[in-house]
This record gives structure tokens, sequence and C-alpha cells, in this order.
């Protein structure tokens, strides 16, 4: 059994000549793997103002909210996390920077995620998106 409620949290999905902007978590849960930059959405905050400031505060650049792509529940003994993805649209190019609890930042690319250590279950997600190739299902 997970403890406390629920936390919603968000994803940004930014995909842009067949890469995806990935963060490797600094802290728990998934420390040290590969992940959507993004986190909890603040009292009073809505989901797409978080998804702006996650992205910026993890990533150090400017997006634009687009639509929902899906959402995921992640259940641990400690913590019960539902996340919404939303694709977003990088406004700034340039390269990310690492911020808040990411330990690096990059643009990786699709093809190449078998390569890179993922949080348990986005390749499943970003594969269900039609976002990734399907032989990343091996990787959860």
């Amino acid at each position: 059994m997970s403890g406390g409620r629920p936390e919603l949290c968000v994803g940004a999905i930014a995909i842009e000549d067949d890469q995806i902007l990935l963060v490797r978590r600094g802290t728990d849960p998934g420390k040290g793997l590969w992940s959507l930059p993004g986190g909890r959405v603040e009292a009073g905050e809505a989901m797409v103002s978080a998804v702006v400031r996650e992205l910026r505060e993890e990533t150090g650049l400017s997006g634009v909210c687009g639509p929902i792509l899906g959402w995921v529940e992640h259940l641990t003994v400690d913590h019960h996390f539902v996340i919404a993805d939303f694709q977003v649209t990088i406004l700034d190019g340039g390269s990310p920077v690492p911020g808040s609890d990411a330990v690096d930042a990059a643009w990786l690319d699709v093809s190449d995620l078998d390569v890179v250590q993922l949080v348990d279950g986005l390749a499943t997600f970003l594969v269900e998106q039609g976002l990734a190739p399907g032989r990343l299902l091996s990787l959860d």
C-alpha cells in the first residue's frame, strides 16, 4: 500500500527532429534515471503553468504547454503520483542546462532510448503514445 494521498504531477514532452528532451533525476524516486522534465503541481497552480515552470526549472528552457498526451500513475511504498504528460513546444532553442533536481538535461535521439536508463514506465508510455519505437517495450 502506498503512503499518503495521490499527488498531482505533470511532465513535459518536447520532441524536435526525432529527439526528445529528457532530464536525469538527481533525487528519488528514480534518482540517476532519465525522465521527462516535470514535477508536482503546487497548490493553486494550473497544470499548464506547472508544466512551463517545471520545464524551465529542470532544463533552463522556455516553452508553451500544448495538449495533454496521456497520464500515468506511479505507486511506491511512500508515494502515489498521478502524472499528466503534456506536449510542449520549446521557444528559445539552445541547449538544456540541468537545474532544480535534475543532474543532467539533454536532447536524446528517440531511436536510441534503449541505450539509456529510463524511469519505470516511461518507455511503455512513449511507445503507447506513438512517440518511440516498439522495441523499447523490452526496457520496462
